[in-house]
């Protein structure tokens, strides 16, 4: 039965990524979120109810009307509270949203981005306005209009802009120099290695030099243009990031902590402790056992 049900995720992830895209009302979502890859999919949901979402290190307790977007390089989980909960989602690769020049940035939105805002509290109008651009996506995800994709596509893009209209402080940051370019695709490369998704896959790049080598560049550039741009060396922001989804696995699976220090890249049970206990000022343990 396990295999089968392995097999038919597998298929159905399969055909969800060639198409590209699915946009599905959450009270008929059958197996369209039990069978899918977080992984390999953005997802944007406008529901209403009552939840708590953990995303990366924090959660959000959640009442009301909410825009969530989730980044499939940052783990996160939703815990509905509720005893009704509705809404839509809408599942996308980063490929189909890219077959548009513009879209490109819109995926750097904060909205998008690790210690950005996932979530936006919305109003009765706002939510109106927005059900009405799921309800158009999924009648022309039914359809046989041969340019539907595009259409979806402008549906999704047309919602980022809605929520940038929303946190008019918010700016996309358009990368002007060498050294914003090159520290964007470390940012991109090192949230690529995230979420980890099993436990007998441990992190392939842990180093400022496995990064460097990675992206084809002298490890002492690298290093020169993050410290520019962000202020803190490479290091210190891959360990920060290590730290951060060693967080989110403690609270959020149910893996041993040795298990959880493999996957990180850590040959022994002491390495991984140590480490995080000097980025964070506690055990594993002790902050599994306060945190869930």
């Amino acid at each position: 039965m396990e295999k089968q049900r392995i097999k038919e995720r597998v298929a159905y992830n399969n055909e969800l990524k060639l198409k590209g895209f699915n946009v599905f009302n959450i009270e008929e979502d059958n197996k369209a979120t039990l069978n899918y890859s977080r992984k390999d999919f953005y997802k944007i949901c406008l529901t209403t109810g009552q939840s708590n979402i953990h995303y990366a290190d924090r959660t959000y307790e959640q009442e009301g009307s909410i825009l969530f977007f989730g980044n499939p390089h940052i783990p996160y989980s939703w815990e509905t509270i509720s005893s009704r909960y509705q809404g839509y989602t809408c599942l996308f690769t980063e490929d189909f949203l890219n077959k548009h020049e513009k879209s490109e940035s819109l995926l750097q939105s904060p909205f998008f981005k690790l210690g950005g805002t996932p979530i936006l509290n919305i109003s009765e109008e706002q939510r109106l306005f927005l059900n009405q651009l799921f309800k158009r996506m999924i009648s022309e995800q039914a359809s046989d209009y041969e340019h539907k994709d595009e259409l979806i596509r402008n549906y999704i893009e047309l919602i980022i802009h809605e929520a940038l209209k929303m946190q008019p402080s918010e700016r996309i940051k358009k990368e002007n120099n060498a050294s914003e370019r090159l520290t964007t695709v470390f940012f991109e490369l090192l949230e690529r290695q995230f979420p980890i998704e099993n436990a007998e896959h441990p992190l392939q790049l842990k180093s400022a030099q496995d990064y460097a080598n990675g992206l084809a560049v002298h490890v002492n550039s690298l290093n020169r243009a993050v410290k520019t741009v962000t202020g803190k060396s490479t290091s210190t922001l891959i360990q920060e990031r290590i730290a951060s989804e060693a967080k989110a696995l403690l609270q959020h699976t149910n893996w041993n902590i040795a298990e959880i220090g493999f996957a990180l890249g850590f040959e022994y049970p002491t390495y991984f402790n140590n480490f995080f206990k000097k980025l964070t000022g506690t055990t594993p343990k002790s902050h599994r056992v306060e945190h869930v």
